[in-house]
């Protein structure tokens, strides 16, 4: 009988290296997974870059000719072969100067000497040789390099010179009507601001020419009997029973009364002229020492009393009070200040009041006007002489008038700034030159 053969022992070492070997190459081959992977997200963001780059070649209208350091074309883009009318692979290898006006060969020999110095060149206009004829393009020249930062060739981008003339017409269109509404708008706000002063100095002057108009009756009525009774005595009357009846005693009397009533009425009427002479004095009037006293009382007259005759107005001014510069540019922001001030007070209950305050500081003579308003929501202070910016109805204002009011007192070396005051409303703060300080 036969016997069954025992198994001998088992070769655990050999087991044991086949086992690293399938763990190696399991890692191996995730490796060449991952890596895979990894390559085909490259490779499409390439994709994406390059579709991304052809379509930025393709969107430009500006012509774009790349080169290599001897100016021979690389490559070309969209707008350049539809420029030159010629594709891409046929420009390939093409000398810059075939495609270009013979005459700039000299200038495309400056551009690769440009180049080789790593230097750029800009604005250099030069014509191109294009399928429907010739034109000049404004070129821009730039280095290609290498990643490794050789310089290869040049990258030229040309806008023709045409596009850019009509764009400088375009824009300088726009400048002059720009220009042309600024100074429409500049121009009704100057009309805003005569009609307010008509309107205030035919209030100021209605007084005194009421006066004399007044008291030109009464000299009428003097002189007719003064005139009646020099008739009585030349023909040989009664004196006394003439004299009794013309009132000839009560109207000597009041003879220099009525004389000086003419007077004043007149200096008045002189007065408000003069006042009106400064005010339209131009800009080439030189700048000298005034009263800023003066200044605001005439501005307050002429603004205030005739549009809301109720206002309360206290004054608390030195005398003298002078300041330096041009009294008349002094007297419009004066009167843009009063009238923004009477604006402010127009929806609130009576009593409405304006105080008017100064001061020397230093240098500086300070005016401060406070009205009786709402004041300065907080929202609007920092826009508040921003040009164009009102607060008031359609038609109402262009919002210029403290723009302009603010131009005015710096050009003079002052300040106007805007604030609320402790007691309720707002108070502009008008800061000028002191007639010590500039003397």
């Amino acid at each position: 009988m036969a016997q069954t053969p025992i198994p001998g022992p088992v070769d655990m070492e050999g087991e044991g290296v086949w086992i690293d070997v399938i763990r190696k190459m399991d890692e191996t081959y995730a490796d060449l997974v991952a890596q895979q992977v990894e390559l085909e997200r490259k490779n499409a963001e390439l994709e994406e870059a390059q579709a991304f780059i052809a379509g930025v070649m393709a969107a430009m209208t500006d012509v774009l000719l790349v080169s290599d350091m001897e100016g021979r074309i690389v490559e070309v883009n969209g707008a350049a072969e539809r420029a030159l009318g010629r594709p891409s692979a046929s420009l390939a290898g093409t000398p810059l100067g075939g495609i270009f006006d013979p005459a700039a060969g000299p200038a495309l020999d400056g551009l690769i000497a440009a180049a080789r110095r790593h230097e750029r060149v800009s604005d250099l206009e030069l014509v191109l040789r294009g399928v429907e004829g010739d034109f000049p393009v404004s070129l821009n020249s730039s280095i290609r390099y290498t990643p490794r930062g050789r310089s290869v060739g040049l990258v030229l981008v040309g806008r023709p010179t045409g596009e850019l003339r009509r764009a400088y017409r375009d824009l300088a269109t726009a400048h002059e009507r720009l220009k042309e509404t600024q100074q429409q708008l500049v121009h009704s706000e100057k009309m805003a601001s005569l009609g307010r002063l008509v309107a205030g100095v035919a209030h100021e002057l209605n007084n005194p020419i009421s006066f004399v108009y007044g008291n030109a009756h009464a000299l009428r009525r003097q002189m007719e009997r003064l005139t009646a009774y020099i008739a009585v005595l030349d023909a040989g009357g009664p004196a006394a029973e003439a004299r009794t009846a013309n009132r000839i005693d009560k109207t000597l009397a009041d003879l220099p009364g009525t004389i000086d009533g003419l007077a004043e009425g007149a200096e008045r009427v002189r007065d408000i002229v003069a006042e009106l002479r400064r005010f339209a004095a131009t800009d080439k009037a030189p700048a000298d020492v005034f009263d800023l006293g003066d200044v605001l009382h005439a501005a307050v007259d002429w603004v205030a009393r005739a549009q809301m005759p109720e206002l309360e107005v206290a004054f608390d001014l030195p005398r003298p009070f002078r300041a330096f510069g041009l009294s008349a540019h002094s007297h419009q922001v004066v009167m843009n200040l009063v009238q923004n001030a009477i604006d402010a007070m127009a929806e609130t209950a009576p009593p409405r009041r304006l105080r008017i305050a100064g001061r020397i500081e230093g240098q500086q003579a300070v005016v401060e006007i406070h009205d009786s308003g709402p004041g300065i929501a907080a929202d609007l202070a920092a826009r508040i002489f921003d040009p164009f910016f009102t607060t008031k109805p359609v038609g109402k204002g262009t919002g210029l008038g403290l723009s302009i009011s603010d131009r005015i007192v710096s050009d003079q070396g002052g300040s106007l700034s805007a604030g609320n005051h402790p007691e309720g409303g707002a108070v502009f703060t008008l800061r000028l030159p002191a007639a010590g300080g500039a003397a």
